[in-house]
């Protein structure tokens, strides 16, 4: 006569899949422990490391080119001399910039976790978990 204990846990064990496999993601927080290598801890302790974290643009530095046209606030020297009189400053056109957005330690984020667990999408920072 077959294990009737094993059976059972066969079954456990189908059913485990057959849930896991209807769910495509998760929502999940983490605390981000190191930048470089980037590490990530989840509130359920699970580590994460760089090969299976998929990052955003939203928790990156990268480059991009904005259009601007804005002027300088009005400052003076006050030394009475013309070139020292209060003045402003234009600044128009299509410039290139830098966003600062990469993770430091200590950033709560919010992370997606990919269907079958194996890789985690960081979306990006919360302000509180």
């Amino acid at each position: 006569m077959p294990n009737a204990n094993a059976l059972v846990t066969a079954f456990k064990k189908a059913a485990k899949e057959e849930r896991e496999a209807s769910k495509p993601c998760d929502f999940i927080f983490g605390t981000v422990m190191s930048p470089a290598p980037l590490q990530i801890i989840t509130e359920q302790q699970l580590p994460l490391g760089p090969n299976q974290l998929i990052l955003t643009r939203n928790v990156t530095n990268y480059s991009t080119t904005m259009t601007i046209s804005w002027s300088t606030n009005k400052k003076g020297g006050g030394s009475g001399e013309e070139a020292y009189e209060s003045h402003a400053h234009g600044i128009s056109g299509t410039k290139a910039v830098t966003i600062n957005n990469g993770l430091v330690a200590g950033d709560k984020v919010v992370l997606l976790r990919q269907g079958g667990g194996q890789k985690f999408i960081v979306l990006d920072r919360v302000v509180s978990l």
